[in-house]
């Protein structure tokens, strides 16, 4: 039995087998998931469970990030999850994008990780980094 980290073998999986720019998103509870990508995986128990902060800081605790990504709409549908999230990447580069082309976009990433939040917008794409 793993000792400690994360224990979900999904998650872990995905984790491991992300590099350099791929990309991961880790979601609220309403973003659609493409039917282009391949891995999903879900902690959305109901409303609030997974919180998407936790379950950001689980993934980011064991994944270098280089870059992460933002819907716009969030500056002004939800500036105090905004400020968490920034709080997170203080040394990172942040874009952001229209929510249209942020949704467009994770059509094309590794994966989804998608928390129980109901928070407007509460999504990230993660562009993984190096560690050296």
């Amino acid at each position: 039995m793993k000792k400690r980290g994360i224990m979900h073998p999904g998650l872990n999986k995905l984790i491991a087998e992300t590099g350099h720019t791929d990309e991961v998103v880790v979601t609220d509870a309403g973003l659609p998931l493409p039917e282009e990508v391949n891995t999903r995986i879900d902690f959305a128990l109901k409303e609030g469970m997974v919180p998407f902060l936790e379950l950001l800081d689980t993934v980011i605790d064991e994944l270098s990030v280089e870059k992460i990504i933002l819907a716009e709409e969030i500056k002004t549908a939800s500036p105090k999850m905004q400020q968490e999230i920034l709080k997170r990447f203080e040394n990172v580069e942040v874009e952001y994008m229209p929510h249209t082309d942020f949704k467009a976009r994770t059509k094309s990433t590794r994966g989804f990780i998608r928390s129980g939040e109901f928070t407007p917008y509460a999504n990230v794409i993660l562009v993984g980094g190096v560690v050296y």
